[in-house]
């Protein structure tokens, strides 16, 4: 599917863009865009990244110019750019708006003026029953790719959802394993709190599915398992840690106990693809009336798909992934 396309990744120097930059290059596309706002970790992936097929463009997705000038011939775009911390986002609302909806406006509507075939667009399961400003501005992250998708636009916009990816910006893994390593206590919310648990691989794979089978207006997530916050900590001290022990803090201002990735709402309609659920573009929504004259199955029939009644991982499923991100002992 990448055969002589160009594919542009907003946000292409964090973990999200680095693990698909290196998914892709063992691709045949021929060229790929990595367009962020930070100029030294572009320097760090030149060094890292010797491929004649990767180019680098200083840009922010909140001017509209600077991405659409980037997206020039481009087939196929991946945007990741996003704030995405949950106390920065409460700290400032404002400018999680800025980058992650009217960013992600920009880059749409960029792609629609430059032919883009394809959009794929990274959300969060925080977007489902958003409690805080993170969720919420990725909650109308959503409804922005959505509502393009209801134009019958010729750029696909599609949406990836995730639960939490092991060790990415943001995670909960790498504080634990500083914590465990300089020989701290492990502080911990609510040891009963559940998260989803995905590999980066994982999610890239996510990725490709939805570049692959993806058509406008769908919402794709991977199946996951979960781990409680409590199990998490203390696989993380039997492998990198000595006599560490977890100490509750008691739960902080915006975070859930449990994580949604699809709502009652969304599981009506969903279709079971295996690992993955699609979730189409509710036809209802297509025009005003479709609110008035046009109902669906009732909600009843369904339950919501969150971390608290996904398969939970055992110890040592748990303690297999966690080896398997390259933490030394």
């Amino acid at each position: 599917m990448f055969k002589d396309k160009t594919l542009l990744i907003t946000g292409g120097t964090g973990s999200f863009g680095n693990a698909v930059l290196s998914r892709v290059l063992e691709t045949d596309i021929r060229q790929i865009t990595i367009f962020s706002r930070d100029e030294e970790k572009q320097h760090r992936m030149r060094n890292a990244f010797k491929d004649e097929r990767i180019k680098y463009v200083i840009g922010d997705v909140r001017d509209f110019n600077s991405i659409r000038s980037a997206l020039k011939g481009i087939n196929l775009v991946f945007h990741a750019a996003a704030l995405k911390q949950v106390p920065s986002c409460e700290f400032y609302p404002l400018e999680a708006f800025k980058t992650n909806v009217t960013g992600t406006e920009n880059v749409i509507c960029a792609a629609e003026y430059e032919g883009v075939e394809k959009i794929i667009c990274l959300s969060t399961d925080k977007a489902v029953y958003p409690i805080n400003a993170m969720g919420l501005s990725k909650a109308m992250m959503e409804k922005v790719a959505k509502a393009h998708a209801q134009n019958a636009h010729k750029t696909a916009a599609i949406i990836t959802r995730y639960g939490n990816v092991m060790s990415s910006r943001g995670s909960v893994i790498p504080l634990f394993y500083e914590q465990a390593k300089s020989g701290q206590n492990l502080t911990i919310t609510d040891p009963s709190m559940t998260r989803f648990m995905m590999t980066l691989q994982q999610a890239v794979d996510l990725v490709f599915f939805a570049f692959e089978n993806g058509e406008a207006g769908d919402i794709f997530i991977q199946k996951a398992p979960s781990s409680t916050i409590g199990e998490l900590a203390d696989s993380m001290i039997r492998l990198f840690g000595d006599k560490n022990e977890t100490q509750i803090i008691g739960h902080r201002s915006g975070e859930k106990k449990h994580e949604t990735l699809l709502t009652k709402e969304e599981m009506i309609i969903a279709q079971d693809l295996g690992d993955y659920y699609r979730v189409p573009m509710n036809l209802k929504e297509e025009d005003y009336n479709g609110f008035i004259s046009k109902g669906q199955r009732s909600i009843e029939k369904a339950d919501e798909y969150n971390s608290f009644n996904t398969r939970r991982l055992e110890k040592d499923e748990l303690e297999f992934l966690l080896n398997g991100l390259g933490y030394q002992k």
